[in-house]
């Protein structure tokens, strides 16, 4: 299985020094993946539920920082060679469908073609009233259009497009991108929506499997979830083997074991033999890449769990 981690784009390690000093290490280790999450700006008051934690409350909150995605993604380019770069996730409707194709063709040319464009719809309502685009409540007619747009814009040689929240004609937009068709569109969510939005545009789903109110986080469950999935799929009239499986692990840490409210080991958490074993059987179902989060509070703590991944529970 290919495995990857994410850089820090808030907190004291968000600096060009320390994520060098990251994407340095995970490159000399043989990680394949970094990624990097989306955030605009942070809103000051936040009653938006964030899909990820069981109280609803957003723990970036504490901090109104954060880097740009693409922003750091392009520096990432220039500092690495082999890794792949990883949107995890850029919330689409965020900024506008020229200017985000044009931003991932520019990163995928200049890294010799390796970006994946990890994506979703967007959870919170105040930064999208913050950025003055178009409406949160449109938030999932606007993601469909845009990856529509982006299609057009990546594949066609003269790219026109008349929709709701999008127009473009009499445009060349070169360079495409050096992937062909298009770089990977990884479509995040768990929601029946996300399953759906997979199956007309995704190249891979990419799900976080500790959503509460769709939880995937055992082994069981994630089964579960790809057998949704793999329906979802045929209902629509596509292959489901045609369909990549990842996992973004937003929860990994090596110190603990988390329990599911049904009180059963929760993914990914543990001894090492049993993170490696939940490694091991999600490879079984179909996963082939998983991004973990290593970042601790400090670089010290952040680099040795890291090289303990790499030493004590990574077998390939």
């Amino acid at each position: 299985m290919k495995v990857g981690l994410t850089l820090p784009m808030r907190g004291p390690l968000a600096n060009p020094k320390d994520i060098k000093t990251l994407v340095e290490r995970a490159e000399s280790l043989g990680f394949d993946h970094i990624g990097v999450n989306d955030h605009v700006i942070v809103p000051k008051s936040i009653d938006s539920r964030y899909p990820y934690s069981t109280t609803g409350a957003f723990p970036g909150s504490a901090s109104g920082e954060c880097l740009d995605l693409f922003a750091l993604l392009a520096y990432v380019a220039a500092i690495s060679t082999k890794p792949r770069l990883v949107t995890a996730i850029a919330v689409i409707p965020h900024r506008g469908a020229v200017q985000t194709a044009k931003i991932v063709s520019t990163i995928d040319v200049l890294s010799g073609g390796r970006i994946d464009l990890g994506i979703g719809a967007g959870w919170m309502k105040e930064e999208f009233d913050a950025l003055n685009i178009p409406p949160f409540e449109a938030r999932g007619r606007v993601t469909d259009e845009y990856l529509e747009a982006f299609k057009v814009l990546w594949t066609e040689e003269d790219p026109a497009f008349d929709g709701e929240f999008v127009q473009f004609k009499n445009i060349s937009f070169l360079p495409q991108p050096v992937q062909k068709p298009h770089p990977p569109i990884l479509v995040g969510g768990e929601s029946p929506a996300a399953l759906r939005r997979t199956v007309r545009y995704g190249d891979v789903w990419f799900p976080i499997a500790n959503n509460p109110r769709h939880p995937l986080d055992t082994v069981a469950r994630f089964k579960a979830g790809i057998e949704r999935l793999h329906k979802t799929a045929a209902k629509h009239g596509r292959d489901p083997a045609s369909i990549g499986i990842a996992l973004f692990s937003n929860w990994y840490d090596e110190t603990k074991t988390s329990k599911t409210d049904e009180g059963e080991r929760q993914l990914l958490t543990g001894s090492a033999t049993e993170i490696a074993d939940d490694i091991e059987a999600l490879g079984e179902l179909g996963v082939t890449d998983l991004l973990l989060q290593f970042t601790r509070d400090t670089m010290e703590r952040t680099l040795d769990s890291i090289d303990f991944f790499h030493d004590e529970i990574r077998r390939d």
